[in-house]
């Protein structure tokens, strides 16, 4: 039996391509020259910034088996070249995509939410892993092309496949959903994020509720019991004709309720009640933001077919992703310092859950909790309120000392006492040597702030001048 992921025949049936060259059987889809690996099929995406077509002869040089151009490229393409030749490469890669769902026999989960998908996704791997082959998504790949190609990635021999689905405008999800057709929807949560683009917290749970319209019949979506949009999301799922709306969260009538919680430093214990059945269970992340998601995970992994059992104990395996809570310890000179890198990406209730685990992290005798914060974007007209309200969150959990960069985390520096000030720059590259030089043993140290605020490099230089250890790495999805 063939090891290919598509063979020459289908992907050219799929996709209606023309042949040339001597194309063979792909062993995997990449879009990327850099690390194609030998055999795997390269689809020449244009992108904002770089046209695929120019990096097919890379490519091939790299021992793809075959590129996936356009036909306007053609005559562009190196001599005797293995191609399928398309009208339209991403419109290409989507018809496979929509072979392989066609084709695959896997119990199918797809996420989304204004904050947690990626995690969330992440549990979902590992939880199902340990019942049967799963597939999902890498990264954060939930666009239009990034849910393509991960479908389009999709063996024929998984069990379960998970899919994240994003969004930052109203329409966006329902193309992607109709591809996906999801046996169960996750919505994490509703939250103030992409204000910029929409006109209230209600619209954009309109948006979100656009994933009921792909669910298969007889499927499944899980909501947040506890999140105000709660009501508006379970009406939408009902106009959607969606079979079973299961609910998670702390409240009395969720079918997947937290009863207990204990929470560590890198680590939370967890008593739930999952579709009538209790479990208790570790998860190997730190986080109430993340137990809360387990909740969904379960519930979802329970509808799938899953063993919860099985579930529910590969969640202790489960580490926070780069960028989103990797834990990093520094060798200052004095002794130890704890780096907490947040850096992928942030928003006021993303921000919330991050000074939260700051405030649970251990400190040494004379350390401090410090929080270095850019600006969190797309908020529109409320992004100054939203940043000033974040003081509330560092006084609760007793934040000692705040860094702030960028034009709106301005509002929360004026809105700090003077005590809790450790410096302010508009940039983060302006604020870097403050911060490096402010860290001392015992300090636990948090950054966090939009990916366009270009906190990461802060991180990457800590780590780079007093890191003793990687930190943790994310979870890996297969296929």
């Amino acid at each position: 039996m063939s090891d290919a992921l598509w063979t020459v025949d289908a992907m050219t049936a799929a996709m209606k391509a023309e042949r040339a060259g001597n194309p063979v059987d792909a062993t995997g889809i990449s879009i990327d020259s850099r690390s194609i690996k030998p055999g795997e099929a390269f689809f020449a995406i244009k992108g904002d910034i770089h046209d695929g077509h120019g990096f097919v002869a890379k490519a091939l040089e790299n021992h793809a088996g075959v590129a996936v151009v356009a036909k306007a490229k053609r005559a562009e393409m190196p001599a005797g070249a293995p191609l399928l030749i398309v009208d339209d490469v991403l419109e290409g890669m989507t018809d496979l995509a929509r072979a392989a769902r066609l084709r695959s026999p896997a119990k199918v989960i797809a996420v989304t939410g204004s904050v947690g998908k990626t995690s969330t996704k992440e549990a979902l791997l590992r939880a199902l892993a340990r019942d049967g082959e799963t597939h999902a998504s890498t990264a954060s790949f939930n666009n239009h092309w990034g849910v393509p190609l991960s479908l389009a990635r999709l063996p024929a021999s998984a069990r379960y496949a998970i899919f994240e689905i994003g969004m930052n405008h109203a329409g966006e999800i329902t193309p992607l959903v109709n591809l996906v057709r999801p046996h169960v929807a996750i919505i994490t949560t509703i939250e103030p994020v992409h204000l910029e683009f929409f006109e209230s917290i209600e619209k954009i749970a309109d948006a979100k509720a656009e994933i009921f319209l792909g669910v298969e019949p007889g499927g499944a979506v899980v909501l947040n019991r506890d999140n105000p949009q709660f009501a508006r999301l379970a009406k939408h799922a009902g106009a959607a004709n969606i079979a079973q709306v299961i609910s998670f969260g702390e409240h009395k009538s969720a079918d997947a309720r937290l009863i207990k919680l204990a929470m560590q430093p890198e680590s939370s214990t967890v008593e739930a009640d999952i579709l009538g059945e209790r479990v208790t269970y570790k998860l190997g992340a730190p986080g109430k933001h993340l137990v809360m998601n387990s909740l969904a995970v379960l519930a979802a992994a329970k509808l799938a077919g899953a063993d919860l059992a099985l579930a529910a104990l590969a969640l202790a395996d489960l580490k926070a992703a780069a960028g989103r809570g990797t834990r990093i310890s520094l060798e200052l000179p004095g002794g130890d310092a704890l780096l907490i890198d947040e850096s992928y990406n942030a928003n006021p209730t993303s921000m919330r859950a991050a000074l939260a685990l700051l405030g649970q992290s251990s400190i040494g005798r004379h350390g401090r909790r410090i929080a270095v914060l850019g600006d969190m974007l797309e908020l529109g007209t409320a992004a100054e309120e939203l940043h000033r309200g974040l003081a509330a969150a560092i006084r609760e959990n007793a934040v000692d000392l705040v860094f702030c960069a960028g034009p709106m985390m301005e509002a929360l520096w004026q809105a700090l006492p003077s005590e809790r000030r450790g410096g302010y720059a508009k940039t983060a590259a302006a604020l870097e040597p403050d911060v490096v030089a402010a860290i001392r043993e015992g300090d636990a140290v948090m950054i966090k702030g939009s990916a366009g605020s270009k906190m990461a490099p802060i991180v990457k230089s800590l780590a780079a001048r007093y890191g003793r250890d990687t930190g943790r790495q994310p979870a890996r999805a297969e296929g």
